[in-house]
């Protein structure tokens, strides 16, 4: 190798780590004969495009460990290639020794970005907060353990367990005599989570339906209720554990359906047949169970029909930090999906199987109850998702514990099963068909489009006598208002004339009472019917009546009738006083007003429709019925989402409206926003109002409702179409928007004053919900970009600057074009992002049910602009972050340093530090540590763990790189120190996507020790992570690569940063497999320390370039 140019550095002189910039040629040789062994070793090193590697030098371009203090004797540095921009070295100089580096630019940025999530963290608790509302429910629970389901039956009987429950006092009967309902618990549930509903349907079974006649009549059975206790798996991190639940739950089920045919174990009537079917009950991730257990091979054919589940995550994982629960979500959803697109019956395989999911609304913080839609996996004819703010007598939000134990809820859940078993069946259920009309008769509101009427089911008639005293028909375009019952002690029947079906106006009866109506043989105090002239009328009075509709007056008739009772619509009562649409546990009960509705033609047959007063006194209490124009009734806004964003929505109800108006705002369809509705009501004419105002907010499919009593200020907010969720199966993948029933009182003759207004930091909260795994996925974006322009600054000068510097300068540059091109690419319409990055990824990504899994979770270009706003507040994070592990860091060395030089003088800890901090651990103990650790990964211990292991290191590591930086004077210090507190900010940010994994692996051994881990054993997942992190500690700083192949780590960085933003929320596991190749990669960097290990790797590019710096020339 020919000599080159070399500088004597003097004694008392810093040993520049990044080797000063300038060009060789211009520098002159100082000989010394004391340095000559120092040159002529110099002149032995081997220049190349890697970055120069010597032994000792502590130069950091010449990857050797760094030192903290100068020998007393002159040391040789070998210049480096010139540089275009030298500038660089100089600025860096005095910034060197800053204890911390501080950015105008990143403190701006970082304060927006705290102060953003600062706002979304208290509008989340702050603002459209929901009551409360659910009663405290009470039971005297007992189980009974089925220790025969052992070993012999499965293979995870040493884990989980079989159990029956009991109310004590009530149903004490060991033996099955009843339907078998199999409940499964969620992640981390338990199985005594059971008892409220079980102990409702005990309680219902014995004090309702023994003793109605009807029941008895068609023989009902109780229910018995098993529950399965799994430990409290945790079940929504780990795939493994789903699947080990769904196999022991089908050998369950086929062991309980063996129970029904001993007779030694059931008391059941012999003439019934056998139960061959489990109703399913699964809480959260037990309803993703029940549905993973028809996909597997042990699934006994037909042994379910009816799934009900409760805040189940449906049509997404809640998390995505293991790949394996990804993939069985997307199993058993294309399952699902595939097997109701059959054309024929033959070839479903779920074609009996309905699937009902309820949903907690928003005060379900644990599982976005956007997840629990089924829309996109099932048809309306097969199963639905609702509410619990639109059921009926329920009417309120609850959490994802509360939906177990809520009073008014379980009760509804005790009556809907008893509504849809039949023990004389073999499957213990009812007809499909059947079961879906009474599933949406209990659960829905009624007041659905596609709500059912029992009017053309009912085959009995009352026959109702008619006279001039006790009778009275109101005027056709009139409406009926009694504002009392009994007062007219004469007239006890009114009638409304039903318009004829060939009138140009469509017409709606609807009719409002706080009066429940009686159904048919009831003895209460109001009954409605639907009435046609009787058979026995001349023919001449029918055909009188017919013309002009009124009865003649001058002789009696006769009408024959229906009672419509069954299809009165509970609403919340609204009064002056009333606050919500419930009561709680300790307050006045309040009785639900009664609302009918039907449409013209429904009632086309008839001929009146008639209102029976029963009361015999006066009695408190409103009725008002009457026939409306639908056009005055149901009114369509098409007014765009940006112009309701920006300049709200303003309508007027005037003063001959209708009862009920249903505004229906189709561009209102995302769950992102919040908006405020004020209603201004004008004093009332009359002496008093029968009713306040009521609204009503639907959605259709899922079907949302929500009610609000006393309505004045209206907080609206939906879970319509959400980030990241699948579109509907049905309906092209659209829904109809936002739908106001407005309810108030026409008597008053005043107008209403209606106003919508966007509520930005009650919208603010609704990304929570929606986006807080973006905090897995963004972060890493920045640290990727971040590092990236530590490493080319290193690469071009020697340096590598903080992470402060560095996110400073990406802020200027490379992060807001990175920002602006990924909301380019989120605006992009018609599946352009689809079509981009299923060109990358495959035809898989441009399936319909995963167009929505991509960037921010929507094609709407409205949103595109949360991609910079997450940006910033990623980038305080990323920033908060990272100045608190320095504090931590710095704070440890110091202890560190006073732990360890509390007996020395600062000289000695200084040659201590420089001599025993950093020193390497021998080739041999290395490699065994990390094959025993390896060794433990493949058998025991998941590679999770394994990491966890190297973040505590490189954190040590990092703790001991700042004492070495603190007490040492060396720019090669500094280097390195920078480097491992980047590193280990990277590792940090991908810490919390093993973390699950870890918990379930340490829930495992606390459980049961001895049961295997089968999962998260490959060795290649944390392998360079180790490397990486045992070359750190022995202080060998990243060689300076300054040939083409630095753009390979360049490369890296930057498509990691993209695959964080565009797939890092769906599929954040991958994020862990991105950081790993980066490792990878650092690691041969690393190997290249080793002069030996240069020319092979080399020459494996560039072969000829090694023999051109063997000749000493400059690349």
């Amino acid at each position: 190798m020919a000599n080159r140019p070399i500088e004597i550095i003097d004694v008392g002189e810093e040993l520049s780590g990044s080797c000063d910039v300038a060009d060789h040629k211009s520098r002159a040789a100082v000989p010394q004969p004391e340095s000559q062994f120092a040159v002529s070793s110099m002149n032995r090193t081997m220049q190349h495009g890697w970055g120069s590697s010597e032994e000792n030098s502590g130069c950091a371009s010449c990857p050797s460990r760094p030192i903290s203090d100068l020998p007393r004797a002159s040391m040789v540095s070998a210049t480096t290639m010139a540089l275009n921009k030298p500038s660089l070295n100089s600025a860096h100089d005095s910034n060197d020794r800053r204890p911390a580096f501080v950015s105008t630019t990143v403190l701006l940025t970082a304060a927006i970005g705290i102060t953003l999530l600062a706002l979304i963290l208290k509008s989340l608790t702050g603002y459209q907060s929901e009551g409360k509302g659910c009663r405290m429910s009470y039971m005297r629970p007992s189980y009974i353990h089925f220790s025969e389901f052992d070993t012999e039956h499965t293979r995870f009987a040493t884990k989980y367990s079989l159990y029956l429950y009991r109310e004590q006092g009530i149903d004490d009967e060991k033996k099955l005599r009843g339907i078998p309902i199999l409940f499964i618990p969620g992640n981390a549930g338990s199985y005594k989570q059971v008892r409220p509903i079980a102990a409702e349907a005990a309680n219902y079974f014995h004090e309702v339906l023994q003793r109605d006649g009807r029941s008895k009549v068609s023989e009902v059975r109780n229910l018995d209720f098993f529950t399965v206790d799994f430990n409290e798996d945790i079940t929504a991190f780990h795939g493994q554990t789903l699947l080990d639940q769904a196999e022991y739950l089908n050998e369950a089920i086929r062991y309980i359906l063996s129970l029904y045919s001993d007779p030694h174990r059931t008391s059941r009537d012999s003439q019934l047949p056998d139960p061959s079917s489990v109703v399913i009950l699964g809480h959260s991730m037990g309803g993703i169970v029940a549905r993973t257990m028809l996909v597997q091979p042990n699934y006994q054919a037909n042994s379910i029909n009816t799934i009900i589940t409760l805040s189940a995550p449906h049509s997404r994982p809640p998390v995505t930090f293991d790949s394996q629960i990804v993939h069985i979500y997307d199993e058993i959803n294309a399952y699902w999906r595939k097997a109701y697109a059959q054309k024929w019956a033959n070839n479903n395989p779920l074609w009996h199987v309905t699937l009902i999911s309820i949903a907690g609304g928003t005060l379900d913080t644990v599982v976005p109850s956007d997840y629990a839609s089924v829309e996109p996996l099932v048809p309306a004819t097969h199963g639905f998702t609702v509410f619990t703010t639109g059921i009926p007598t329920v009417w309120t939000s609850m959490d994802h514990q509360a939906i177990l134990w809520c009073d008014q809820f379980r009760k509804v859940v005790a009556k809907t099963l008893y509504d849809i078993v039949d023990v004389h069946r073999a499957s213990q259920t009812k007809p499909r068909a059947e079961r879906m009309r009474l599933f949406r008769k209990r659960l829905l509101s009624g007041l659905e489009t596609t709500a059912e009427n029992s009017i053309a089911l009912q085959e009995r008639t009352e026959s109702i006598a008619l006279d001039h005293e006790s009778s009275r028909i109101i005027s056709a375009g009139d409406r009926l208002v009694l504002d009392h019952l009994g007062s007219q002690h004469d007239t006890k029947v009114h009638l409304l004339p039903i318009p004829p079906a060939d009138t140009s106006v469509s017409k709606r009866f609807s009719l409002l009472t706080d009066i429940t109506l009686d159904n048919s043989a009831e003895s209460g105090l109001l009954e409605v019917l639907v009435c046609t002239v009787s058979p026995t009328q001349p023919p001449s009075m029918a055909e009188q009546q017919s013309d002009n509709g009124a009865l003649p007056r001058d002789s009696p008739g006769r009408l024959a009738c229906k009672n419509v009772g069954p299809d009165a619509i509970p609403l919340p009562a609204s009064t002056r006083t009333t606050r919500q649409p419930f009561y709680l546990e300790g307050e006045k009960a309040t009785r639900p007003f009664s609302y009918l509705q039907y449409d013209l033609p429904v009632l086309v047959e008839y001929n009146f429709v008639a209102i029976v007063d029963k009361a015999n006194s006066h009695y408190p209490g409103f009725v008002l019925a009457e026939f409306s124009d639908t056009t005055a009734v149901q009114k369509t806004n098409s007014i765009g989402l940006l112009n309701i964003m920006m300049f709200g929505l303003s309508f007027v109800l005037p003063p001959d409206r209708p009862m009920q108006v249903d505004i229906r705002l189709p561009s209102l369809t995302s769950s992102l926003f919040a908006f405020n509705l004020e209603l201004d009501t004008q004093s009332c004419r009359t002496e008093h109002t029968l009713f306040a105002p009521i609204v009503k907010q639907s959605l259709t499919r899922p079907y949302e409702s929500k009610f609000f009593v006393n309505a004045k200020l209206v907080a609206i907010s939906l879970h319509g179409i959400a980030p990241y969720v699948p579109p509907p199966l049905e309906l092209g993948g659209r829904i109809d928007g936002l739908g106001l029933q407005i309810w108030t009182d026409p008597t008053c003759s005043s107008l209403v004053k209606a106003k919508l207004r966007l509520d930005v930091l009650a919208s603010l909260g609704k990304l929570y919900m929606r986006y807080r795994t973006v905090f897995a996925a963004f972060p890493l974006l920045i640290v990727a970009l971040v590092l990236r322009k530590q490493f080319r600054v290193y690469d071009q000068i020697g340096v590598f600057i903080s992470f402060s510097e560095s996110l400073d300068l990406s802020l200027k540059r490379s992060i807001p074009l990175l920002l602006l091109s990924l909301t380019l690419l989120a605006a992009s319409r018609e599946g352009a992002t689809m079509a981009t990055v299923g060109f990358i990824w495959g035809k898989r990504y441009l399936d319909e049910f995963h167009r929505n899994e991509l960037l921010i979770g929507t094609e709407n270009p409205a949103f595109c602009l949360l991609v910079p706003l997450l940006g910033v507040v990623c980038i305080g994070v990323c920033a908060v972050l990272h100045y608190t592990v320095l504090a931590l860091t710095q704070i440890l060395g110091i202890l560190y340093g006073c732990c360890s030089s509390n007996s020395t003088t600062a000289a000695e800890s200084r040659k201590r530090a420089a001599s025993q901090v950093l020193v390497p651990s021998t080739p041999r103990r290395r490699m065994i540590s990390t094959a025993i650790l390896l060794f433990l990964v493949s058998t025991f211990i998941p590679y999770q763990f394994a990491y966890l292991v190297a973040c505590l290191v490189q954190l040590f590591t990092a703790v001991r790189a700042f004492r070495i930086s603190s007490m040492g004077n060396s720019r090669s210090n500094l280097n390195y120190h920078r480097y491992v507190h980047s590193i280990l900010l990277l590792m940090i940010w991908v810490l919390p996507i093993n973390l699950p994994i870890l918990a379930v692996w340490v829930r495992n051994l606390a459980v049961h020790w001895l049961t295997p881990f089968s999962s998260h054993h490959n060795v290649l997942s944390i392998m360079p992570f180790i490397m990486l992190v045992e070359n750190l500690t022995t202080g060998r700083m990243v060689p300076q690569v300054t040939s083409r192949l630095r753009h390979v780590t360049s490369g890296l960085l930057f498509g990691t940063a993209i695959c964080a933003a565009v797939y890092g929320v769906s599929h954040a596991y991958m994020l862990h497999y991105l950081v790993n190749i980066v490792a990878m990669w650092l690691v041969v960097l690393h190997s290249t320390a080793d002069s030996r290990s240069i020319a092979g790797i080399a020459a494996m590019f560039y072969g000829r370039a090694v023999e051109s710096r063997n000749a000493g020339n400059v690349h």
